[in-house]
């Protein structure tokens, strides 16, 4: 089904969904703004879904244990050298 709707365009805006319409790229103008609707649509889906995973990543790390910067960067140096050693170096 489909809904009749007005819109407002700026210049700018109808110029290029003309241009694309002319080009053959999109039968009409309808076709080039339900085509963004729809990027939009994927655009916006993508983000919340981004939005959740680190939403959960973030609530997974404060549970977790803290390391200090102290310690990480012990744990930086001791790697460092074990791959020294693996590799000769």
């Amino acid at each position: 089904m489909t809904v009749k709707s007005s819109i407002s365009l700026t210049d700018e805006q109808h110029a290029f969904a003309k241009a694309l319409v002319e080009a053959g790229r999109y039968a009409s103008l309808s076709a080039v703004l339900q085509r963004s609707l729809d990027l939009l649509r994927q655009r916006t889906d993508t983000e919340d879904l981004e939005t959740q995973a680190l939403r959960e990543l973030l609530s997974r790390r404060r549970k977790g244990v803290f390391v200090s910067g102290k310690r990480m960067d012990e744990r930086l140096v001791e790697r460092i050298a074990d791959k020294r050693r693996v590799h000769g170096v």
